[in-house]
């Protein structure tokens, strides 16, 4: 038990911690980054340039990705930013909301949809293989947040559409390959178009030992996509009403700063219809992560 003696001795101490706490709390959103992912910097114009590779499913999973559905816009009440439950097979009120907008058949009601649509991203275990930007993070394991133009990729290797190549599991330890990951921006926009595999090699060259290591410190991405990450119906329609109106149904009003990561709601008709997914054409579209970086960037 501390005594009043160690109190006295230890008061220039407590005050440079509890400065080091004041500094934590100045730095604002920065107490928010997950420093479990990794991100590949991009230079002034807009280009970034990385090797990684993809590393298979951690212990007592059997997948690995993480697929995920989200949603990020905003509106009169704030932003909304939030995951959406149709990653679980859910109904979501934001994507019966879109649906309505679709089907009235209004191009500025589509024009809303899509701005409201929902965005597809991966997560992965990667090692970083190079780093320039950041050399400090090569050899070590990352989570990776992905869009589907790099997914797509994923999918041309394991499942060719030529006779002359053969299957590659790129998520191997032994038989997969580094990722060369080439970022541009074109016309605004994040590209990946030149990003690509390289022939396949052994990782830390095939060294089991090395390798094991490796794998017990694999992030779990189960996680991601547990019910508890994400929001009830009611809670999200509440939240959409608020974000797209400005204020809660009934004439309550009043939006916070707290409100700001609001969310969409607006029921849809009884009959069962497709989610809407109208793609607009970009890479951009497939990133969720460089978009809600850009949303908060054009705040």
């Amino acid at each position: 038990m501390s005594t009043f003696n160690q109190l006295k001795k230890k008061s220039q101490a407590n005050i440079d911690t509890l400065s080091k706490e004041i500094d934590k709390i100045s730095k604002g959103s920065e107490s928010y980054k997950d420093d479990r992912f990794w991100t590949a910097e991009r230079d002034k114009s807009g280009n970034g340039y990385a090797v990684i590779r993809f590393l298979p499913p951690p212990q007592n999973e059997d997948v690995p990705w993480a697929r995920m559905f989200s949603h990020g816009f905003q509106g009169k009440g704030g932003w909304f930013i939030e995951n959406c439950p149709t990653t679980l097979g859910l109904p979501c009120p934001v994507c019966e909301g879109n649906n309505e907008l679709w089907n009235s058949g209004v191009e500025s009601d589509k024009e809303i949809a899509r701005q409201r649509k929902r965005k597809l991203s991966y997560i992965s275990n990667i090692y970083v293989v190079s780093d320039p930007t950041n050399p400090q993070n090569e050899g070590k394991v990352f989570l990776y947040k992905y869009g589907k133009k790099i997914f797509d990729k994923i999918s041309e290797v394991m499942k060719p559409q030529f006779e002359d190549e053969s299957p590659m599991n790129p998520f191997d330890y032994w038989s997969g390959a580094n990722f060369k990951l080439k970022i541009r921006t074109v016309q605004g926009y994040v590209n990946y178009d030149k990003s690509e595999f390289d022939s396949p090699s052994e990782l830390l060259d095939g060294d089991d030992k090395s390798l094991e290591k490796l794998w017990n410190s694999q992030y779990s991405l189960k996680e991601f996509i547990e019910p508890s990450q994400f929001k009830s119906h009611e809670e999200l329609s509440e939240k959409f009403q608020r974000v797209i109106s400005g204020s809660l149904s009934g004439g309550k009003s009043s939006i916070t700063e707290e409100d700001d990561y609001a969310a969409v709601a607006a029921s849809s008709s009884k009959a069962k219809k497709e989610v809407f997914e109208p793609s607009n054409g970009n890479d951009e579209d497939d990133d969720a992560m460089s978009y809600f970086e850009k949303l908060v960037d054009d705040d």
